[in-house]
């Protein structure tokens, strides 16, 4: 088996597939990349037996074989070859050699036979969105989602999609996202819950990219399609919660505001917060919201006054700043919108501008009580 191949366009492509490999592995082989040649195609694979991902390859050849070759010690040696051609020549001795304009490097390598299987999917539904778009709903709920193993349903990321929308919803029980596209629709109605690592790994790669990605699903498996790579993960077994029931419906105080300025301020005033809680306090009054954060045990506090324009009755309110400062830089309007009923009633925080046609985003934060 021997094949040639550019020395970047290979680091590039095993440096996505990289990203599916544990640190620590109990299967030895999963360490390893799965080289798969047939003639000048290359599919190279990786897995933790949850997440399988490969692309395809053009190389120069006209062998077929299969070999798993290890990730880390691969990785690392392409990293520093300036852009050349390698050759990569699988020997008797359990090596494979790769040769590059000055040097030979060798590499033991493990049977390819041994290397888990990717989950054939039997008659799977399927959707087809823009890579962007798909990056922009990943980007918009994943922090969003909770990292509690006790409530794995909550970890990942819940994708709803009718003849009507698409809907990706996360939350974490104190704060909740919902992101709906109405100028992308599917066939049939399905909805799957996706863990966050794939997620991950889509959103890196996808991020501003042109091409279509074909989601293909059934109830246990969903498989990404785009350019030369597909990537196939298990689903999160479970119901999520009925998240429309916690989105209150009658908002009556509406408050609306530069994000920007907004968000500063929080930041700023969240640093004299108690340490445990991270409560601040918005006071709202005519046109003036008042933001203001106090830690008992140090004497520590701040105020700060913003101009705001708000229908509704003057209140009271505390939120926790960190969710407050991810929701906000998460959005990218200039102004957002925060629709709130009573002190013990979720927040709904909403961009005001900047979203494309079709485009929604709605972002719920749970309050904290206020200790007066």
């Amino acid at each position: 088996m021997k094949f040639i191949v550019s020395s970047t366009y290979l680091l590039k492509q095993l440096q996505v597939l990289g990203g599916v490999i544990n640190n620590s592995n109990t299967l030895p082989i999963l360490d390893n990349f799965l080289f798969d040649l047939k003639k000048d195609k290359l599919t190279v694979s990786a897995s933790d037996l949850e997440t399988t991902m490969s692309s395809e390859l053009n190389v120069d050849s006209d062998n077929e074989g299969i070999i798993a070759v290890p990730a880390r010690l691969l990785l690392d040696t392409l990293k520093t070859f300036p852009e050349q051609p390698l050759t990569f020549v699988v020997e008797d001795n359990n090596t494979v050699e790769i040769s590059s304009n000055h040097g030979k490097y060798a590499l033991a390598y493990a049977d390819g036979a041994e290397f888990p299987k990717a989950v054939e999917m039997a008659n799977p539904s399927s959707t087809v969105i823009l890579g962007d778009i798909l990056a922009t709903a990943i980007n918009k709920t994943i922090f969003a989602a909770g990292n509690d193993d006790l409530r794995p349903v909550m970890s990942g990321v819940f994708f709803q999609f009718s003849p009507e929308n698409l809907t990706f919803v996360a939350t974490d029980a104190h704060k909740l996202v919902k992101y709906q596209r109405s100028d992308v629709t599917a066939t049939e109605v399905a909805e799957f819950i996706m863990p966050k690592k794939p997620l991950t790994l889509l959103k890196g790669i996808l991020a501003g990219s042109e091409s279509d990605v074909t989601i293909e699903y059934n109830d246990s498996n969903a498989k990404f399609v785009f350019d030369n790579s597909e990537l196939i993960c298990r689903l999160i077994d479970g119901k999520y919660p009925n998240y429309e029931a916690v989105i209150p419906k009658e908002n009556p105080n509406k408050l609306s505001i530069s994000r920007n300025q907004f968000l500063s301020s929080v930041r700023r005033v969240s640093i004299f917060s108690n340490k445990t809680t991270h409560q601040i306090r918005l006071k709202i009054a005519g046109a003036e919201l008042n933001v203001s954060a106090e830690d008992i045990d140090y004497s520590n506090k701040a105020e700060e006054r913003l101009t705001c324009s708000y229908q509704g009755d003057d209140m009271q309110i505390g939120f926790n700043s960190r969710f407050l400062t991810e929701m906000l830089s998460n959005l990218n309007s200039d102004d957002v919108s925060l629709e709130m009923s009573l002190p013990n009633r979720a927040g709904i925080l909403t961009p005001v501008d900047g979203l494309d046609e079709g485009e929604n985003v709605t972002m719920l934060v749970m309050p904290v009580m206020l200790n007066n």
